[in-house]
């Protein structure tokens, strides 16, 4: 077997599909992986603390700028959030291409630099219809996560793929966790105007640590003379002719799909468990230990992944995350709904490392870019669902059962895994003695 093309075991039967894998350089098993890995961490925690930072505001803003009816107020959030999404979903491939072609440093500064400027020019909005513009702009401009996970994945060394990548998931998750107390407190001290200043200053920063400490050593495929589109759609032909990568983009779906789908009765849950007093505070504390635990579950399982393979540590997270929610629909204890999170966030911290390392390793060379994009597309796409599809299944069967529903898709991950993505020793190289980076 050559290192071109990989046998693959899908669904039970031997077919050969050409699977190009990532040619190491030697400047990619130096120490200069390392210092790219942890100044992208950097850029990309002070990013999503930044972004995170003016989610929860923006329903306020809508009222400051002169929203007053309370249907107004939830249809212009509505809209404000989704706006975001729609514009992600269609630009994130287009990005992805051009990062192939022109570099994927480039499209780092570009989303942490495009972010800055779109978020600081929402204090400059004076109606719900010009923030939910300027919000279709960021958009169209940011995917900083996308951006970052295609630089990682095209500078690591395979064998240390699935530690880089939870490393990122790491910053992720801890900016998530940091955001919203820090928006919510810079908000009530000194306003809205300095919460989206705060956010355009950290996001400023990302991109100079990207600017500044991060090199890449990029040699773009030879392209011939084609267009612009061409190249974007033989790219994206690529992407959805391969059953590996098409699998594991539905398994990325349905387990965005799942966690989606419980972001907006998890307060509500909370409420029905403690007095109305604490459940504010009881909501925070809920995500903040998720969080955490994620992080915690990004690196370690991502080290896991490295020498057991990401297809194993994918399996065991997919079946555990379905295990874990299913007493979810039961719990009566707050502290055993906080105990039962914790499990649930440690195995999605596992999750999308496995996920993005996965792809990292499918990923034909030169086309990492377009990958992520496709990657961050789908997950727009689920952003969008979810929530639609918690509101049905709480319609129709009460306001646990979206717990239900998950449990439901994630096992419907866990077979996906199973049966269609690829072996562990057709993707991942012998693990190498040591621990180290």
């Amino acid at each position: 077997m050559t290192n071109e093309a990989q046998k693959l075991t899908i669904g039970g039967k031997r077919d050969i599909i050409s699977l190009p894998m990532f040619k190491r350089t030697g400047n990619r098993t130096s120490t200069s992986w390392q210092q790219n890995l942890w100044a992208i961490w950097f850029a990309e925690f002070a990013s999503i603390i930044g972004f995170s930072s003016v989610l929860p505001i923006l329903p306020f803003y809508v009222q400051e700028i002169g929203v007053t009816s309370p249907d107004a107020v939830k249809f212009w959030s509505g809209i404000i959030f989704s706006a975001h999404a729609v514009t992600m979903a269609v630009m994130a491939p287009i990005w992805g291409s051009l990062a192939d072609r022109y570099g994927r440093k480039p499209m780092v500064e570009r989303a942490m630099f495009g972010g800055a400027l779109a978020i600081g020019l929402m204090t400059l909005a004076q109606s719900a219809p010009q923030l939910a513009l300027l919000r279709a702009f960021q958009g169209m401009l940011t995917g900083t996560v996308a951006a970052a996970n295609t630089l990682v994945a095209s500078t690591a060394p395979r064998e240390r793929v699935g530690y880089a990548m939870g490393l990122l998931q790491m910053a992720i998750y801890l900016g998530s966790s940091v955001g919203p107390l820090l928006g919510g407190f810079i908000a009530d001290q000194w306003g809205f105007h300095a919460t989206f200043l705060t956010t355009s200053a950290l996001l400023l920063a990302g991109g100079l640590t990207v600017a500044f400490l991060v090199h890449e050593d990029f040699s773009p495929l030879p392209r011939g003379g084609e267009s612009a589109g061409t190249i974007l759609w033989s790219n994206l032909r690529l992407v959805f002719s391969s059953l590996p990568l098409v699998s594991v983009l539905s398994v990325r779906f349905m387990m965005r799909l799942a966690a989606r789908a419980l972001s907006p009765i998890m307060p509500l849950i909370v409420q029905s468990l403690v007095s109305t007093g604490a459940a504010a505070t009881l909501s925070g504390l809920v995500q903040g230990v998720n969080s955490a635990a994620g992080a915690a579950g990004s690196v370690l399982l991502g080290r896991l992944s490295d020498r057991r393979g990401e297809r194993w540590v994918l399996l065991l997270c997919a079946l555990g995350s379905a295990a874990l929610h299913i007493p979810q629909y039961f719990v009566r204890d707050i502290s055993a709904l906080i105990l039962l999170q914790a499990g649930s966030g440690f195995a999605m911290g596992g999750t999308i490392t496995a996920l993005s390392a996965t792809l990292a390793a499918l990923a034909p060379p030169g086309r990492q870019g377009t990958v992520y994009g496709v990657e961050s597309t789908v997950v727009s796409i689920a952003n969008a669902v979810g929530p639609m599809l918690s509101t049905a299944l709480a319609v129709a069967g009460g306001l646990r059962m979206p717990f239900l529903g998950a449990a439901t898709l994630f096992a419907l991950a866990g077979l996906v895994t199973a049966w269609l993505l690829p072996r562990a020793d057709s993707t991942h190289p012998a693990p190498i003695p040591g621990n180290g980076v």
